[in-house]
């Protein structure tokens, strides 16, 4: 078994045993191939709830401080994340985003860019330029609860169906497109939440 796995199993029987954890949609997850998991982000729980509801690995760009550290540097490398040099701006995490889907992996991405508890951030263009430069599927999923897990509230993770930005553009992306292209994969995530919350 691999660490991811072995780490994995153990999240989830936290997850599944104390939150409650309810997961929709699992079964659109392309199972192999570069992949694009995007998601709302409410929460520090939120990348675990993704990760374990997910069947396959999600791999996290962290940043390169992390890795530095003792113990947590190797663990998290273990378990697929990759580091970004701050103060390069986003074209380190770009390649190395790219160089993880040209491997077949699958990469978690949070378009709001950072945490959201308000769900009124600006979304980001990142996730629409990864996906038409590498042709990689994107699926949307939403994770509901991670907010109140110190309340050991119910967490869910519903995922949608994977589609594709850019199809039948003939040329480079304009800013404008990919503004469009990630409100609609925003717009995609949005809808999951509101189908989970229309089930309470």
């Amino acid at each position: 078994m691999s660490l991811y796995a072995a780490v994995r199993m153990a999240a989830g029987a936290i997850c599944y045993s104390v939150l409650r954890l309810e997961v929709v949609g699992s079964e659109a997850v392309p199972r192999d191939g570069p992949l694009i998991v995007a998601a709302n982000h409410r929460s520090y729980v939120d990348p675990v709830a993704l990760g374990v509801a997910c069947p396959r690995p999600i791999a996290y760009m962290a940043k390169s401080e992390l890795f530095r550290i003792p113990v947590l540097g190797p663990l998290i490398g273990a378990l697929g994340a990759y580091p970004v040099e701050r103060g390069k701006g986003d074209i380190a995490a770009i390649r190395a985003s790219l160089r993880q889907l040209a491997d077949g992996h699958a990469i978690g991405i949070f378009p709001e860019g950072t945490r959201n508890p308000g769900g009124e951030a600006r979304v980001q263009t990142g996730v629409a330029l990864l996906a038409t430069m590498a042709r990689a599927p994107v699926i949307p999923a939403y994770v509901r609860g991670g907010d109140r897990a110190k309340r050991l509230g119910k967490l869910q993770v519903a995922f949608g169906d994977p589609f594709r930005l850019g199809e039948g553009q003939s040329g480079k992306a304009s800013r404008e497109d990919l503004a469009k292209w990630a409100d609609m994969v925003m717009v995609r995530i949005r809808a999951l939440g509101e189908k989970l919350a229309s089930g309470d």
